[in-house]
């Protein structure tokens, strides 16, 4: 791969920070758009980002560490659209092996650390509530631990064994956060927000297996040990609710949360971050908040039905598209009458006849409830834990 040099001197070989911003404006141009806020040190971030878009002439040049944070922002600020920035490896690896790191090692660990509590909560509608305490849960938890495993491996193979110790415990912190999330979640019988938590854990544990795996940590090593597979096996430091917790996602929730291929083809859904995708199957609110959006035209909101439509028959069935099908058309003054101009007649005809349609017309207190059912009447093949 060619090689980048910027006025700072800084030899890159990933992404041009002007590209990178450019790439974040055609996923998320609302960030630029005066919709969201930008006040406050956890949202400094965003700020940063709308700072470079005004002053591109900035960015030829900084350093290593701003790169850095450059692409922890960009990345942050994406990870909850239908496509993510890709910087995802030089975070986690690319950067912290560059030959001018050590000397910018510090200022990029802490960088790691204070992500920690970014507030991500415009740029993404992957969430899972704790209504007792407001706590949220994300995807963006398994964006930050794959950077802080990266971050706490280049630590140690440096020697830098304070600052490792540092981003360590910060990482326990975030796997105990997300264990007492689901014991509270649990114990408050709360079916959907656990269910819409499993699937973010598995993605959060699976982000930093993927980047423990990356970094060839020794199978060995103590804290890989104490880290590694939470949602796959049962861990003697943790509760067996990881693992029940990994064997629901698997059973009832995998099949629903994806990179939804499908819907990228609905540029439309970049607009604005209330059009950014949920959890599923939980996905008839979010349906609804596109059909009665007055900055989507009739002939967008029958783009994105057919998007859904062929995401539900590429992706096993997921019945979240159903379900957004519905809260989308039952806005519509006509429901999906309103849209038939807009959609071709044979894809009209299929959609009636097939399992979406089906799916879509069960009520939405209805599918919840047998959704439920099902889930309560699991148990777990690992643990025997019941919810």
């Amino acid at each position: 791969m060619a090689k980048k040099v910027l006025r700072s001197n800084l030899e890159l070989s990933g992404i041009a920070p002007n590209l990178l911003l450019r790439d974040v404006e055609v996923t998320a141009p609302f960030l630029f758009k005066g919709e969201i806020n930008l006040e406050g040190p956890e949202r400094a971030y965003l700020a940063k980002l709308v700072f470079y878009k005004k002053n591109l002439n900035s960015l030829k040049h900084i350093n290593l560490s701003e790169y850095f944070h450059l692409c922890l922002a960009a990345h942050w600020a994406t990870a909850g659209t239908f496509v993510p920035t890709n910087v995802d490896n030089q975070i986690r690896e690319g950067l912290w092996k560059h030959k001018e790191v050590l000397g910018h090692m510090d200022r990029m660990a802490r960088l790691t650390i204070e992500s920690w509590s970014w507030n991500y909560e415009q740029v993404t509608n992957r969430k899972a509530f704790n209504p007792s305490n407001g706590q949220v849960l994300s995807t963006h938890e398994g964006t930050w631990l794959s950077v802080a495993i990266g971050a706490y491996n280049a630590l140690r193979k440096h020697n830098k064994e304070s600052l490792a110790s540092d981003v360590a415990d910060v990482i326990l912190a975030e796997i105990s956060k997300e264990e007492k999330l689901l014991l509270e979640l649990r114990e408050k019988r709360d079916v959907v927000n656990f269910l819409r938590s499993t699937a973010l854990m598995a993605h959060n544990f699976g982000d930093l297996d993927r980047v423990m795996d990356q970094w060839q940590m020794d199978p060995e090593d103590s804290f890989r040990k104490r880290i590694y597979k939470l949602g796959h096996v049962a861990h003697e430091s943790y509760s067996p609710i990881f693992a029940f917790a990994g064997q629901v996602n698997k059973a009832f929730l995998s099949v629903e949360n994806h990179r939804h291929m499908s819907m990228r083809q609905a540029r439309c859904l970049r607009r604005s971050y209330r059009f950014l995708i949920p959890v599923g199957p939980f996905m008839d609110t979010w349906g609804a908040t596109l059909g009665a959006a007055p900055d989507l035209s009739l002939a967008e909101k029958g783009e994105i039905v057919t998007c859904l439509f062929e995401g539900f028959k590429r992706q096993d069935l997921a019945s979240g598209y159903a379900r957004a099908f519905k809260g989308l058309v039952s806005t519509l003054p006509l429901g999906l009458e309103s849209l038939v101009q807009d959609l071709p007649f044979d894809l009209v005809q299929e959609l009636r006849r097939s399992a979406f349609h089906r799916i879509s017309e069960v009520p939405r207190q209805e599918f919840e409830l047998e959704l439920g059912r099902r889930f309560e009447a699991f148990e777990c093949p690992l643990t025997g834990l019941r919810f």
